[in-house]
């Protein structure tokens, strides 16, 4: 058997191993059937042909073997091959102040002064800068990763202070990107922030995400979701993820390069529009995030260090309210569209329509303006107006329509009269529109969803309406 030293830098693709040995009677048998073991080693080091990248040199002890015979040179029992990378030059080494603010860290058996540099000349990518991408930029760079990515083209909203830790009441108005990244210095000068306010997409997704070790989901959206997955695959990077929803929470690490599934695997397809709420529809417990988030800082942490075992092939699921933890064991599905053994996935798509993004559109669905509402009412030709959002939202303002909230609609329905004019509405157009699809099936032809739903009528007719 040969050994085979794998660089700091390379371990990653190796889970971790910073010697492996492989047969083979020369450097080129070698470093084949190194690829076919660890088949990310194959293609980030070798290009199609198995010659070494021109950004790695290849020793045989201490010989270049450029010097010797190539691939072609003989090796023996017992001998050392060496993978050797280009490494940008400087920063890796810790300064004293850096030492002593990481101390902590340095005086784990599993971290070590290696591992703080190892962390120092990381980079990790957060996709979303609110509930989860908070804690995660906040932990990773008190953390000491050496450079963080940033990408959100929102604005800090009131209602996000409710658990997007990272902005205060000040920062309301302002680019997210901006107000983070100047907390984020402040947490830690030593650390490059680089921010993208743009919204991610299949033309920007690929050259922001190939200059970071590893890819963070903490979006909100599933078209996004789905994105940052394949482009994780396609790059071949760990994707570390998190979700939450009203008091649960899933984490897991997503990566074929290690032997686990993709998001694709684990869900094929998004749940219909309208069917799982978001956040700002169906709300969130505002520690919920900083759990799910802590975990997933983690996870990127131990990938980096190349310590402890990871998610990959586990799902973890939270509930806050019976505070319980369950691990789910997920398999990479040979079928799958994007990492599957026949991809028909190859390269980045806006998955908008996959999603139902825009469906409402596409089908129609009758809407009616707050103005033109409004107008209506004031000409005492009011039409039916039906409000199915929760209980509990009704309570926090309403405009004194029916409540049937949505999950009941099929039940109740007929407690409405046909032949009036009906118009529904919710927070902000969503569940609505599922009422007023289903009203349409199933006779109901005088029917119209109120765009914008409550929002909107609170942002263009009653600014005095409770926010929530």
């Amino acid at each position: 058997m040969i050994k085979v030293q794998i660089p700091t830098a390379l371990r990653r693709f190796t889970n971790g191993a910073g010697v492996v040995e492989v047969e083979g009677s020369t450097v080129g048998e070698v470093l084949k059937n190194l690829a076919e073991r660890y088949p990310e080693i194959g293609k980030n080091v070798l290009d199609a042909e198995g010659n070494p990248r021109n950004f790695v040199k290849v020793f045989l002890e201490e010989e270049d073997i450029a010097a010797l015979e190539g691939l072609k040179t003989t090796v023996s029992e017992g001998q050392t091959v060496l993978l050797i990378p280009s490494i940008a030059g400087g920063g890796t080494a810790l300064t004293p102040e850096e030492l002593k603010r990481y101390s902590r860290h340095i005086i784990l058996p599993e971290v070590g002064k290696e591992g703080q540099e190892k962390l120092k000349s990381a980079s990790v990518l957060i996709i979303g800068a609110g509930g989860l991408g908070s804690p995660l930029a906040l932990y990773l760079a008190a953390a000491g990763i050496g450079r963080l990515g940033l990408v959100d083209f929102d604005v800090v909203d009131e209602t996000n202070l409710q658990r997007q830790v990272l902005y205060v009441q000040e920062d309301v108005g302002r680019s997210k990107c901006e107000r983070a990244a100047e907390k984020i210095r402040g947490v830690n000068p030593n650390v490059e922030v680089k921010t993208y306010e743009e919204r991610l997409s299949s033309e920007n997704a690929m050259e922001i995400g190939k200059d970071y070790d590893i890819i963070i989901d903490g979006t909100d959206n599933f078209p996004t979701r789905y994105l940052a997955n394949d482009i994780s695959v396609f790059l071949g990077k760990p994707n570390v993820y998190g979700s939450i929803f009203r008091f649960e929470g899933q984490a897991s690490v997503f990566d074929p390069g290690r032997g686990g599934p993709c998001y694709r695997c684990l869900y094929p397809e998004p749940p219909p529009p309208g069917m799982v709420p978001s956040c700002a529809e169906g709300g969130v417990l505002g520690v919920l995030p900083g759990i799910i988030g802590v975990i997933q800082a983690t996870e990127a942490i131990k990938i980096l260090l190349g310590v402890g075992e990871t998610l990959v092939g586990r799902l973890l699921l939270f509930d806050a309210l019976s505070m319980r933890f369950r691990e789910l064991r997920i398999r990479r599905n040979p079928e799958c569209p994007v990492c599957g053994e026949h991809p028909t996935i190859t390269s980045p798509i806006d998955y908008e329509q996959f999603c139902g993004i825009g469906a409402e559109e596409e089908e129609e669905i009758p809407t009616i303006t707050v103005s033109e509402l409004k107008e209506r009412i004031e000409k005492g030709d009011a039409p039916v107006l039906v409000d199915v959002r929760e209980p509990f939202e009704y309570e926090i303002c309403n405009l004194g329509g029916k409540l049937i909230p949505l999950g009941e609609i099929p039940e109740r329905f007929s407690e409405l009269d046909p032949n009036q004019e009906i118009v529904v509405h919710c927070k902000m157009g969503g569940r609505s529109a599922k009422a007023v699809e289903f009203l349409l099936e199933h006779g109901y032809k005088h029917v119209k969803n109120l765009a914008g739903g409550i929002n909107a009528w609170r942002e263009e007719i009653d600014p005095d309406l409770p926010a929530y």
